[in-house]
C-alpha cells in the first residue's frame, strides 16, 4: 500500500496545484468580463468554490503527512497568467475563454475521478467525501458551461455585428 499512498499524495499535490492554477485563471477571466454578467457571476461563484477546493486539498495533504509542492503551485499560477495573455489580444476573448474553461473543467473532472479511485483503494473515506463534493462542483460548472456556450457565442456574434464591445 505504500506505493498507492505515495501516488495518492502525489496526485493530491498535483490537484492542489491545478486548483491554484484554476483560481488564477478564473480571477484573470472575471476581471476582464464586462458584457457577460451571467458568465461573470457563474465564474465568480466557481472561483469561491475553487478556493475552498484548494484549502480542502491542503487539509487532506496535511493529514496524510504530505504538503503541496510550492514549485507546482507557482508553476500553475505562472501558466495561468501566461495562458490569459493571448486572450487579451484576440477579438473573441470571451468565447475562447469559455471554451478553455469548459475543457479545463473536464481535466479537473478526470483528475477527481482518478483521486476517488485511489482513495477507494486506500480506504480513505474522509478523503472520498471531500473529493466527491469537489467532483460534483466541477461537474456542475462543466454542465453550466456546456449549457451556456451557445448563448455566449450568440451574444458575442450579436454584439460584434452591431460594433458593440463583444470581446469581453
Amino acid at each position: 500500500m505504500t506505493h498507492a499512498k505515495d501516488n495518492f499524495i502525489a496526485w493530491l499535490k498535483s490537484a492542489h496545484a491545478m486548483e491554484e492554477q484554476s483560481s488564477a485563471m478564473l480571477m484573470a477571466q472575471t476581471r476582464r468580463l464586462e458584457n457577460y454578467p451571467d458568465l461573470k457571476a457563474r465564474m465568480m461563484h466557481h472561483l469561491e468554490e475553487t478556493r475552498v477546493h484548494a484549502a480542502d486539498l491542503q487539509e487532506l495533504l496535511n493529514r496524510l503527512s504530505g504538503a503541496p509542492s510550492p514549485l507546482k503551485d507557482i508553476a500553475g499560477r505562472i501558466a495561468a497568467t501566461v495562458h490569459g495573455i493571448p486572450g487579451m489580444l484576440v477579438s473573441d476573448e470571451v468565447v475562447k475563454s469559455a471554451a478553455d474553461a469548459y475543457a479545463f473543467e473536464h481535466l479537473e473532472i478526470a483528475t477527481y475521478r482518478t483521486l476517488l479511485t485511489a482513495a477507494d483503494e486506500l480506504g480513505e473515506d474522509e478523503a472520498s467525501a471531500v473529493l466527491e463534493r469537489i467532483l460534483g462542483e466541477e461537474i456542475a460548472m462543466a454542465s453550466w458551461l456546456e449549457e451556456n456556450l451557445d448563448p455566449i457565442a450568440r451574444i458575442f456574434l450579436m454584439r460584434d455585428e452591431r460594433d458593440l464591445q463583444a470581446k469581453r
